[in-house]
């Protein structure tokens, strides 16, 4: 980190001249003894907040004039809707995800259908040549794009770039290859991402340029090795989901600009990423009829409503100590429900071997799904399928109840815009007036919902 600078400097008291040597009399105006000693201080730069030098005093907050801007649309519904509404000029991004998940095929359509609207558009590539971009552009369709290429990992070079050519978004692919010479350690070093990243931020607040930094996730799922960066960026988005698989979600995870927790759910094609309009029917499942151990549910993902399916097996252990393997769902969630059902519900799987997990590869963490989860596992130990086109929702208290969950209008609008006939809810949710053709049905404790599923048979 750079320090200020701090200089002495003499002043006379008599005529208030100032120099830069102690005297015993002032040259200005011969007073003796008049010369007094003042510590001045000078900033070693002038790289504050916005590259400004401002005035350290204060203002009401009702003085300040909000700025109002525009975003910008990238005509992707999806990443539209993750960011917030578009981009907003001057905000520093890091979008992070496993290597080969989508994040430069994202980035360079993006850029590629922004500058055929006319915006210019920058993308610094410090991974691959520029044969190689061209490539991917080409299998991507979009190689006749006027989006500006540059290959280069030296700071300097790109920011004196990007000051020539005045770019509203700048794509920086990947940040742990950009380097400044005059810091010690190497590209992707602590030192050199967080100077370097600083670097940046100040070149878009000042000049009001977009920054989108692609940032590697290391195994222990965080960018960069350490969360330097998620502190000093305004918007920071992760992409989920295996990449053997062919939907995406890329989930905010910070956003001084927009909602957070707000997801985007992707395709991914021969011609790349493709916006999911109705990401609802991708989790569900295709078979006619339902079959054990699956039941279908509603999550909220910001101002989302996600409809999902749980899917559970319980089988024959064949080892001393059964089997609890959770996929998309928290093991320790699991076990809770499987206690639940144990004590409560009359569900006799202690000796079985579980198995629970969420179709599609999406992660839940919301506690309104405990029932469809429970449901699901109870479901398959006794055979019994979930009625056609049943929705379940509600949350397990540790007594057995079934709790209400948050913004259940929400969810129960969504099951009737997607068609469903009936839904399970908590007896203390608050229902929406006259649902017309849902058959909504309350549950007050887990042993009523095994013994509804039991009336199914």
């Amino acid at each position: 980190m750079i320090k200020a600078k701090s200089k002495t400097e003499y002043v006379c008291k008599e005529c208030h001249s100032v120099f830069s040597k102690w005297a015993g009399k002032c040259p200005s105006c011969e007073a003796w003894s008049s010369m007094e000693e003042r510590m001045v201080e000078t900033p070693a730069n002038k790289r504050g907040l916005g590259g400004q030098q401002k005035k350290g005093i204060s203002e009401p907050l009702k003085n300040i004039q909000s700025q109002g801007t525009k975003r910008l649309s990238t005509a992707n519904s999806e990443f539209d809707r993750t960011l917030g509404g578009g981009l907003a000029p001057g905000s520093l991004i890091l979008i992070g995800g496993d290597p080969g998940i989508g994040k430069s095929t994202l980035v360079l359509q993006t850029l590629a259908t922004m500058s055929a609207a006319g915006v210019k558009t920058l993308y610094v590539s410090g991974e691959e040549s520029a044969v190689q971009v061209k490539i991917r552009s080409e299998r991507l369709e979009v190689s006749g794009s006027d989006m500006l290429l540059m290959c280069e990992t030296n700071l300097e070079k790109v920011l004196s770039e990007a000051k020539r050519i005045q770019p509203e978004i700048l794509v920086i692919d990947s940040i742990q290859t950009i380097y400044k010479t005059e810091l010690p350690g190497t590209p992707g070093s602590v030192t050199q991402l967080r100077e370097c990243t600083l670097e940046l931020m100040i070149f878009a607040k000042n000049t009001g340029c977009i920054t989108i930094l692609v940032g590697h996730v290391t195994k222990d799922g965080q960018i960069a090795g350490p969360r330097v960066l998620e502190h000093m960026v305004d918007t920071v988005a992760y992409f989920e989901g295996d990449r053997n698989h062919q939907y995406r979600i890329l989930r905010t995870i910070k956003n001084r600009f927009g909602a957070t927790n707000e997801i985007g759910v992707f395709e991914m094609t021969a011609r790349g990423l493709e916006s999911v309009e109705n990401p609802s029917k991708v989790f569900l499942q295709d078979s006619v009829e339902p079959l054990p151990g699956s039941v279908i549910s509603c999550t909220l993902e910001g101002s989302r409503a996600l409809l999902f399916e749980a899917q559970a097996l319980v089988s024959q252990s064949n080892y001393s100590v059964p089997q609890r393997v959770a996929a998309g769902v928290d093991p320790k969630r699991l076990t809770i429900i499987l206690a639940l059902l144990e004590k409560f519900g009359d569900v006799k799987i202690g000796p079985a071997d579980v198995f629970a997990s969420i179709a599609g590869g999406l992660k839940v963490n919301d506690a309104g799904t405990d029932l469809a989860l429970a449901l699901a596992i109870a479901g398959n130990f006794m055979g019994i399928a979930m009625p056609k086109q049943t929705l379940v929702i509600g949350e397990l208290g540790l007594s057995g109840e079934v709790r209400s969950v948050s913004l259940l209008e929400w969810r129960i609008k969504e099951a009737m815009r997607l068609g469903f006939k009936e839904i399970l809810v908590p007896a203390s949710g608050k229902i929406p007036e006259n649902p017309k053709g849902l058959k909504i049905t309350k549950i007050a404790r887990i042993q009523e919902a095994v013994s509804w599923l039991k009336e199914q048979q």
